[in-house]
């Protein structure tokens, strides 16, 4: 039955966490979560086999290999980059707060080590708007370097026509 629970729960889940929060206090585990739950972050403690056995032939089953030890699952938010942010700082005021691992894509980010190079990609939106800016940069020089002469041109004419109007002659320069 848990093992279908898994099943059903995580289903559409392709980008998680694993973590360990055995050893924290009652208040810092509740406030843990009660942050994360506002920022739509869920907090999975898992039993390891039926996990295991849940995992099997889903997106998830790369993270089956660090499923030792009191474990949960954390997945939600808007990305799992924002997911591994949030927890590195979690586990910068939380000390006991243990980054095991994170999936992203497929690919394995082992250890806390690995879950702060995750934390240190750029989301969807960031990576997106980065795409943006490079396109519309060429496009944004041009117009620049095409209206720019123009504009010297413009204000070559204005001062020619001022002094003409002025009655002034305008001498050739060699």
């Amino acid at each position: 039955m848990i093992v279908t629970e898994y099943r059903r729960r995580f289903d559409d889940i392709t980008d998680a966490l694993i973590i360990d929060i055995r050893g924290i206090d009652a208040n810092e585990n509740n406030n843990l979560r009660v942050d994360l739950f506002g920022k739509d972050i869920h907090i999975t403690v898992l039993k390891n086999s039926l996990a295991k056995t849940a995992f099997k032939g889903t997106n998830l089953e790369v993270l089956t290999t660090t499923l030792t030890g009191p474990t949960a699952l954390v997945f939600g938010g808007d990305s799992v980059v924002d997911v591994a942010r949030n927890l590195v700082e979690w586990a910068k005021k939380v000390k006991k707060l243990d980054l095991k691992a994170a999936i992203l894509d497929g690919e394995l980010f082992e250890g806390a080590d690995g879950v702060k190079r995750l934390s240190d990609f750029p989301t969807k939106e960031e990576a997106q708007g980065t795409v943006v800016q490079l396109v519309l940069s060429p496009a944004g020089n041009l117009v620049k370097a095409a209206t720019s002469p123009g504009s010297n041109l413009l204000g070559i004419i204005k001062e020619i026509r001022t002094r003409l109007e002025e009655g002034n002659t305008i001498e050739k320069i060699a």
